[in-house]
């Protein structure tokens, strides 16, 4: 796909701007070329990277939890970009590779404990809406049983920020290793480089082509 709106080069930002883009290239979620992308509009800019932050990075809610849910939303909604992306603070915690192979099939799966599942169906209702009639008031009473509503609250503004901009960076036609590129900064195990990152989406076992 080809890219639809340009990075904005270094050299146009402000020093601040520099130093947050500098913070994505090291350390990665989100990565330089969405960020480059948003800074056509400081304030979009400013917007993300500070509600991020915020509810992604810090927070009440375990941020590995967090992270498994932006990664089931990347999945679901087949956002490419974002879902070859790890969160290093969450494989740090103790998240495996194994436990993001098997998102889609989370209640099925035994990787992960019942808060996570939980954390997961709301995801997936945030996603799709909550199925058929009855299964919302389930989907509460569940909720509650794992999640404060500090939690939910948390949980809900993160997974609801990555899936707007998820589905609106599928459209972009961004890749990795095209702003800032040289690091390997939360990178999915296959996409540490551009020549990697081909050789895993050509394969047949490539997530994207079997969801």
């Amino acid at each position: 796909m080809e890219q639809q709106i340009s990075y904005v080069p270094l050299e146009d930002m402000d020093e601040r701007m520099r130093e947050e883009m500098a913070r994505c290239a090291r350390e990665g979620t989100p990565r330089p070329e969405s960020s480059a992308v948003r800074a056509h509009v400081p304030a979009a800019f400013w917007f993300f990277a500070d509600s991020w932050k915020a509810l992604f990075h810090e927070g009440v809610v375990e941020h590995e939890l967090k992270d498994l849910c932006r990664v089931y939303i990347s999945r679901t909604v087949k956002c490419e970009y974002c879902g070859n992306q790890r969160s290093e603070k969450a494989l740090k915690a103790g998240l495996e590779e194994a436990q993001y192979d098997e998102l889609l099939n989370f209640e099925s799966s035994d990787r992960y404990d019942e808060r996570q599942k939980a954390a997961l169906a709301y995801a997936q209702a945030i996603a799709w809406g909550p199925g058929a009639e009855g299964e919302l008031e389930l989907l509460w009473k569940r909720l509650h049983q794992h999640f404060s509503e500090a939690e939910l609250v948390e949980l809900g503004c993160a997974i609801g920020l990555t899936l707007g901009q998820q589905s609106w960076i599928r459209l972009l036609g961004i890749d990795h290793h095209q702003f800032m590129a040289g690091t390997t900064a939360s990178m999915a195990p296959g996409f540490e480089s551009a020549d990697a990152l081909q050789q895993s989406k050509a394969s047949e076992d490539y997530w994207a082509h079997s969801h």
